[in-house]
Protein backbone atom coordinates (compact mmCIF):
# COMPACT_ATOMS: atom_id res chain seq x y z
CA UNK A 1 0.00 0.00 0.00
CA UNK A 2 1.29 3.41 -0.90
CA UNK A 3 0.58 6.20 1.55
CA UNK A 4 1.69 9.09 -0.63
CA UNK A 5 -0.78 11.81 -1.42
CA UNK A 6 -1.92 12.45 -4.94
CA UNK A 7 -2.13 15.96 -6.38
CA UNK A 8 -4.34 18.29 -4.34
CA UNK A 9 -8.04 17.53 -4.74
CA UNK A 10 -8.75 21.26 -4.94
CA UNK A 11 -6.59 21.69 -8.04
CA UNK A 12 -9.57 21.32 -10.38
CA UNK A 13 -13.28 21.22 -9.70
CA UNK A 14 -16.26 20.79 -11.95
CA UNK A 15 -19.90 21.66 -11.54
CA UNK A 16 -21.83 18.70 -12.85
CA UNK A 17 -25.59 18.61 -12.49
CA UNK A 18 -28.33 16.13 -13.18
CA UNK A 19 -29.27 18.15 -16.27
CA UNK A 20 -25.84 17.35 -17.77
CA UNK A 21 -26.47 13.62 -17.31
CA UNK A 22 -29.99 13.87 -18.73
CA UNK A 23 -28.56 15.69 -21.77
CA UNK A 24 -25.94 12.95 -22.15
CA UNK A 25 -28.72 10.33 -22.09
CA UNK A 26 -30.40 12.05 -25.02
CA UNK A 27 -27.07 12.27 -26.86
CA UNK A 28 -26.23 8.58 -26.58
CA UNK A 29 -29.75 7.30 -27.25
CA UNK A 30 -29.63 4.75 -30.04
CA UNK A 31 -25.87 4.32 -29.61
CA UNK A 32 -25.52 2.84 -26.12
CA UNK A 33 -27.71 -0.13 -25.23
CA UNK A 34 -30.22 0.35 -22.43
CA UNK A 35 -29.02 -2.68 -20.50
CA UNK A 36 -31.58 -4.39 -18.25
CA UNK A 37 -31.84 -4.33 -14.46
CA UNK A 38 -32.08 -7.94 -13.34
CA UNK A 39 -33.03 -9.67 -10.12
CA UNK A 40 -32.31 -13.28 -9.19
CA UNK A 41 -33.96 -15.21 -6.33
CA UNK A 42 -30.78 -17.04 -5.29
CA UNK A 43 -28.84 -13.79 -4.95
CA UNK A 44 -31.72 -12.24 -3.01
CA UNK A 45 -31.76 -15.27 -0.71
CA UNK A 46 -28.04 -15.02 -0.02
CA UNK A 47 -28.22 -11.27 0.53
CA UNK A 48 -31.36 -11.28 2.65
CA UNK A 49 -32.69 -8.38 0.60
CA UNK A 50 -33.33 -7.32 -2.98
CA UNK A 51 -30.29 -7.12 -5.28
CA UNK A 52 -30.77 -5.42 -8.64
CA UNK A 53 -27.91 -6.02 -11.07
CA UNK A 54 -27.01 -3.66 -13.92
CA UNK A 55 -25.13 -5.87 -16.43
CA UNK A 56 -23.04 -3.42 -18.45
CA UNK A 57 -21.08 -6.44 -19.64
CA UNK A 58 -23.96 -6.66 -22.14
CA UNK A 59 -23.27 -3.11 -23.32
CA UNK A 60 -21.88 -2.26 -26.73
CA UNK A 61 -18.09 -2.95 -26.68
CA UNK A 62 -18.59 -5.06 -23.54
CA UNK A 63 -18.54 -2.31 -20.91
CA UNK A 64 -20.11 1.00 -19.88
CA UNK A 65 -17.30 3.02 -21.49
CA UNK A 66 -19.10 3.73 -24.78
CA UNK A 67 -21.45 6.01 -22.80
CA UNK A 68 -18.83 8.56 -21.83
CA UNK A 69 -16.71 8.26 -24.96
CA UNK A 70 -19.62 8.93 -27.31
CA UNK A 71 -20.96 11.73 -25.12
CA UNK A 72 -17.62 13.54 -25.32
CA UNK A 73 -16.71 12.91 -28.95
CA UNK A 74 -20.21 13.71 -30.25
CA UNK A 75 -19.79 17.26 -28.90
CA UNK A 76 -16.54 17.91 -30.79
CA UNK A 77 -17.11 20.42 -33.62
CA UNK A 78 -16.93 18.96 -37.13
CA UNK A 79 -13.95 21.17 -37.96
CA UNK A 80 -11.93 19.64 -35.11
CA UNK A 81 -12.77 16.00 -35.80
CA UNK A 82 -10.30 15.74 -38.69
CA UNK A 83 -7.44 15.99 -36.17
CA UNK A 84 -8.45 12.69 -34.60
CA UNK A 85 -8.66 11.69 -30.95
CA UNK A 86 -6.21 10.14 -28.50
CA UNK A 87 -6.85 8.29 -25.23
CA UNK A 88 -5.09 6.04 -22.73
CA UNK A 89 -6.69 2.92 -21.33
CA UNK A 90 -6.16 -0.60 -20.02
CA UNK A 91 -8.76 -1.75 -22.51
CA UNK A 92 -12.42 -0.91 -21.88
CA UNK A 93 -12.14 2.84 -22.44
CA UNK A 94 -9.94 2.02 -25.44
CA UNK A 95 -12.73 0.02 -27.03
CA UNK A 96 -15.34 2.63 -26.17
CA UNK A 97 -13.30 5.44 -27.73
CA UNK A 98 -12.46 3.37 -30.82
CA UNK A 99 -16.13 2.50 -31.36
CA UNK A 100 -17.33 6.07 -30.74
CA UNK A 101 -14.69 7.33 -33.15
CA UNK A 102 -15.77 4.87 -35.81
CA UNK A 103 -19.42 5.89 -35.45
CA UNK A 104 -18.54 9.58 -35.67
CA UNK A 105 -15.86 9.33 -38.35
CA UNK A 106 -13.01 10.32 -36.01
CA UNK A 107 -9.66 8.52 -36.24
CA UNK A 108 -8.53 7.30 -32.82
CA UNK A 109 -5.16 6.46 -31.26
CA UNK A 110 -5.15 4.58 -27.95
CA UNK A 111 -2.20 4.18 -25.58
CA UNK A 112 -2.53 0.75 -23.93
CA UNK A 113 -0.33 -1.37 -21.65
CA UNK A 114 1.54 -4.06 -23.54
CA UNK A 115 0.20 -6.66 -21.10
CA UNK A 116 -3.45 -5.67 -21.59
CA UNK A 117 -5.74 -8.67 -22.19
CA UNK A 118 -5.27 -9.80 -25.80
CA UNK A 119 -9.02 -9.57 -26.41
CA UNK A 120 -9.02 -5.88 -25.45
CA UNK A 121 -6.06 -5.11 -27.71
CA UNK A 122 -7.65 -7.06 -30.57
CA UNK A 123 -11.08 -5.45 -30.21
CA UNK A 124 -9.67 -1.93 -29.97
CA UNK A 125 -7.95 -2.49 -33.32
CA UNK A 126 -11.07 -4.20 -34.71
CA UNK A 127 -13.16 -1.15 -33.85
CA UNK A 128 -10.73 1.01 -35.83
CA UNK A 129 -8.35 2.28 -33.15
CA UNK A 130 -4.60 2.59 -33.67
CA UNK A 131 -2.90 1.06 -30.61
CA UNK A 132 0.35 2.36 -29.10
CA UNK A 133 1.63 0.08 -26.32
CA UNK A 134 3.75 0.88 -23.24
CA UNK A 135 5.09 -0.83 -20.11
CA UNK A 136 2.54 -0.15 -17.34
CA UNK A 137 5.22 -0.48 -14.62
CA UNK A 138 7.77 1.94 -16.10
CA UNK A 139 5.89 4.06 -18.64
CA UNK A 140 3.57 7.05 -18.24
CA UNK A 141 0.52 6.45 -20.41
CA UNK A 142 -0.89 9.92 -19.95
CA UNK A 143 2.40 11.58 -20.92
CA UNK A 144 2.60 9.42 -24.05
CA UNK A 145 -0.96 10.30 -25.07
CA UNK A 146 -0.48 14.01 -24.39
CA UNK A 147 2.69 14.04 -26.50
CA UNK A 148 0.71 12.52 -29.37
CA UNK A 149 -1.99 15.17 -28.92
CA UNK A 150 0.60 17.95 -28.89
CA UNK A 151 2.20 16.65 -32.06
CA UNK A 152 -1.03 16.00 -34.00
CA UNK A 153 -3.60 18.33 -32.47
CA UNK A 154 -5.77 15.31 -31.60
CA UNK A 155 -8.65 15.64 -29.13
CA UNK A 156 -7.75 14.16 -25.74
CA UNK A 157 -10.36 11.75 -24.36
CA UNK A 158 -9.56 11.04 -20.68
CA UNK A 159 -10.84 7.77 -19.28
CA UNK A 160 -12.64 9.38 -16.34
CA UNK A 161 -11.50 12.91 -15.48
CA UNK A 162 -13.65 14.98 -17.83
CA UNK A 163 -17.16 16.37 -17.24
CA UNK A 164 -18.52 14.90 -20.50
CA UNK A 165 -17.12 11.49 -19.58
CA UNK A 166 -18.59 11.63 -16.07
CA UNK A 167 -21.97 12.74 -17.42
CA UNK A 168 -21.97 9.98 -20.02
CA UNK A 169 -21.17 7.29 -17.47
CA UNK A 170 -23.88 8.71 -15.22
CA UNK A 171 -26.51 7.69 -17.77
CA UNK A 172 -26.18 4.15 -16.40
CA UNK A 173 -27.32 5.53 -13.05
CA UNK A 174 -30.32 7.24 -14.66
CA UNK A 175 -31.31 3.94 -16.22
CA UNK A 176 -30.95 2.10 -12.92
CA UNK A 177 -33.23 4.62 -11.21
CA UNK A 178 -35.91 4.44 -13.90
CA UNK A 179 -35.76 0.66 -14.10
CA UNK A 180 -35.89 0.27 -10.31
CA UNK A 181 -39.07 2.37 -10.20
CA UNK A 182 -40.58 0.11 -12.86
CA UNK A 183 -39.78 -2.88 -10.62
CA UNK A 184 -41.42 -1.15 -7.65
CA UNK A 185 -38.02 -1.06 -5.94
CA UNK A 186 -37.16 1.84 -3.63
CA UNK A 187 -33.39 1.73 -3.78
CA UNK A 188 -31.57 2.22 -0.48
CA UNK A 189 -27.97 1.69 -1.61
CA UNK A 190 -25.80 1.17 -4.67
CA UNK A 191 -22.41 -0.52 -5.14
CA UNK A 192 -20.36 0.67 -8.10
CA UNK A 193 -17.07 -0.67 -9.45
CA UNK A 194 -14.48 2.09 -9.17
CA UNK A 195 -11.19 2.88 -10.90
CA UNK A 196 -10.69 6.59 -11.45
CA UNK A 197 -14.24 7.32 -10.32
CA UNK A 198 -16.00 8.51 -13.46
CA UNK A 199 -18.69 5.84 -13.39
CA UNK A 200 -19.26 6.14 -9.65
CA UNK A 201 -19.34 9.94 -9.70
CA UNK A 202 -21.84 10.11 -12.56
CA UNK A 203 -24.04 7.33 -11.19
CA UNK A 204 -23.99 8.81 -7.68
CA UNK A 205 -25.28 12.17 -8.95
CA UNK A 206 -28.02 10.47 -10.99
CA UNK A 207 -29.10 7.96 -8.36
CA UNK A 208 -29.14 10.41 -5.47
CA UNK A 209 -31.17 12.86 -7.53
CA UNK A 210 -33.84 10.17 -7.91
CA UNK A 211 -33.37 8.57 -4.46
CA UNK A 212 -32.00 11.31 -2.15
CA UNK A 213 -31.53 9.02 0.86
CA UNK A 214 -29.64 6.39 -1.14
CA UNK A 215 -26.11 5.41 -0.01
CA UNK A 216 -23.47 4.90 -2.70
CA UNK A 217 -20.37 2.76 -2.13
CA UNK A 218 -17.29 2.56 -4.32
CA UNK A 219 -15.83 -0.94 -4.70
CA UNK A 220 -12.20 -1.57 -5.63
CA UNK A 221 -9.73 -4.48 -5.67
CA UNK A 222 -7.25 -4.85 -2.83
CA UNK A 223 -3.99 -2.88 -3.33
CA UNK A 224 -5.86 -0.53 -5.68
CA UNK A 225 -8.29 0.79 -3.05
CA UNK A 226 -6.97 4.34 -3.41
CA UNK A 227 -10.50 5.77 -3.55
CA UNK A 228 -11.48 4.06 -0.30
CA UNK A 229 -8.40 5.41 1.43
CA UNK A 230 -8.83 8.83 -0.15
CA UNK A 231 -12.38 9.07 1.16
CA UNK A 232 -11.18 8.09 4.62
CA UNK A 233 -8.31 10.57 4.66
CA UNK A 234 -10.02 13.46 2.89
CA UNK A 235 -7.25 13.78 0.29
CA UNK A 236 -6.33 11.93 -2.88
CA UNK A 237 -4.12 8.92 -2.16
CA UNK A 238 -2.03 6.84 -4.54
CA UNK A 239 -2.32 3.13 -5.18
CA UNK A 240 0.72 0.89 -5.04
CA UNK A 241 0.98 0.41 -8.79
CA UNK A 242 3.79 -2.13 -8.43
CA UNK A 243 1.19 -4.69 -7.33
CA UNK A 244 -0.19 -7.10 -9.90
CA UNK A 245 -3.95 -7.58 -10.12
CA UNK A 246 -6.38 -9.50 -12.30
CA UNK A 247 -8.70 -6.45 -12.17
CA UNK A 248 -6.97 -4.72 -15.08
CA UNK A 249 -9.94 -2.42 -15.74
CA UNK A 250 -9.59 -0.75 -12.32
CA UNK A 251 -5.83 -0.23 -12.00
CA UNK A 252 -5.77 3.56 -11.82
CA UNK A 253 -3.15 5.32 -9.65
CA UNK A 254 -5.56 7.61 -7.80
CA UNK A 255 -9.05 9.13 -7.94
CA UNK A 256 -9.41 11.89 -10.49
CA UNK A 257 -9.03 15.58 -9.77
CA UNK A 258 -12.57 16.12 -11.03
CA UNK A 259 -14.13 12.91 -9.76
CA UNK A 260 -12.81 12.99 -6.20
CA UNK A 261 -14.68 16.11 -5.01
CA UNK A 262 -17.89 14.57 -6.39
CA UNK A 263 -17.17 11.29 -4.64
CA UNK A 264 -16.48 13.10 -1.38
CA UNK A 265 -19.87 14.79 -1.62
CA UNK A 266 -21.97 11.90 -2.91
CA UNK A 267 -20.43 8.65 -1.64
CA UNK A 268 -21.02 7.06 1.78
CA UNK A 269 -17.72 5.17 1.88
CA UNK A 270 -15.42 2.86 -0.06
CA UNK A 271 -15.09 -0.92 -0.01
CA UNK A 272 -12.33 -3.28 -1.13
CA UNK A 273 -12.40 -6.95 -2.08
CA UNK A 274 -9.73 -9.62 -2.48
CA UNK A 275 -8.86 -11.43 -5.71
CA UNK A 276 -10.21 -14.64 -4.20
CA UNK A 277 -13.56 -12.91 -3.66
CA UNK A 278 -13.52 -11.50 -7.20
CA UNK A 279 -12.87 -14.95 -8.65
CA UNK A 280 -15.79 -16.39 -6.68
CA UNK A 281 -18.05 -13.58 -7.91
CA UNK A 282 -17.10 -14.36 -11.51
CA UNK A 283 -17.99 -18.02 -10.96
CA UNK A 284 -21.26 -17.07 -9.28
CA UNK A 285 -22.18 -14.79 -12.19
CA UNK A 286 -21.59 -17.60 -14.67
CA UNK A 287 -23.16 -20.38 -12.59
CA UNK A 288 -26.27 -18.62 -11.27
CA UNK A 289 -26.83 -15.75 -13.69
CA UNK A 290 -25.41 -17.05 -16.96
CA UNK A 291 -23.27 -13.90 -17.28
CA UNK A 292 -19.63 -13.54 -18.30
CA UNK A 293 -18.16 -10.77 -16.14
CA UNK A 294 -14.52 -9.65 -16.15
CA UNK A 295 -12.59 -9.32 -12.86
CA UNK A 296 -12.91 -5.54 -12.59
CA UNK A 297 -16.56 -5.75 -13.52
CA UNK A 298 -17.25 -8.27 -10.76
CA UNK A 299 -15.92 -6.35 -7.73
CA UNK A 300 -19.29 -4.89 -6.69
CA UNK A 301 -20.92 -8.32 -6.85
CA UNK A 302 -17.96 -9.69 -4.89
CA UNK A 303 -18.61 -7.12 -2.16
CA UNK A 304 -22.20 -8.35 -1.84
CA UNK A 305 -21.25 -12.04 -1.74
CA UNK A 306 -18.43 -11.35 0.76
CA UNK A 307 -20.81 -9.26 2.92
CA UNK A 308 -18.65 -6.16 2.78
CA UNK A 309 -21.84 -4.16 3.26
CA UNK A 310 -25.12 -4.96 5.01
CA UNK A 311 -27.73 -6.12 2.48
CA UNK A 312 -30.34 -7.68 4.80
CA UNK A 313 -33.57 -5.76 4.41
CA UNK A 314 -31.98 -3.42 1.85
CA UNK A 315 -32.71 -2.78 -1.81
CA UNK A 316 -29.28 -2.69 -3.42
CA UNK A 317 -28.27 -1.78 -6.97
CA UNK A 318 -25.07 -3.53 -8.06
CA UNK A 319 -23.04 -2.56 -11.12
CA UNK A 320 -21.50 -5.25 -13.32
CA UNK A 321 -19.31 -2.86 -15.27
CA UNK A 322 -17.80 -5.06 -17.98
CA UNK A 323 -17.27 -8.48 -19.50
CA UNK A 324 -14.10 -8.13 -21.57
CA UNK A 325 -12.07 -10.94 -20.05
CA UNK A 326 -9.19 -12.96 -21.48
CA UNK A 327 -10.56 -16.35 -22.54
CA UNK A 328 -7.76 -18.42 -21.01
CA UNK A 329 -7.89 -16.53 -17.68
CA UNK A 330 -11.66 -16.90 -17.58
CA UNK A 331 -11.45 -20.65 -18.21
CA UNK A 332 -8.91 -21.07 -15.40
CA UNK A 333 -11.05 -19.12 -12.95
CA UNK A 334 -14.18 -21.06 -13.85
CA UNK A 335 -12.31 -24.35 -13.33
CA UNK A 336 -11.27 -23.42 -9.78
CA UNK A 337 -13.30 -24.95 -6.93
CA UNK A 338 -15.83 -22.62 -5.27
Amino acid sequence: MCSQDGPPARARKVTLEIADIEAAARRIEGVAIRTPLIEHPELNRLAGGRILLKPENLQRTGSFKIRGAFNLLSQVPETERVKGAVAWSSGNHAQGVAMAGRLLGIATTIVMPEDAPPAKLHNTRRYGGTVVTYDRYTGDREAIALSIAERTGAIVVPSYDHPHIIAGQGTAGLEIADQARALDAELTQALVCCGGGGLTAGCAIALRDRFPALRVYTVEPEHYDDTRRSLESGRRMLADTTQASICDALLTPSPGQLTFPILEREVASGLAVSETEVREAMRFARRELGLVVEPGGAVALAAVLARRVETRGEVTAVMLSGGNVDVDMYARIQAEPS
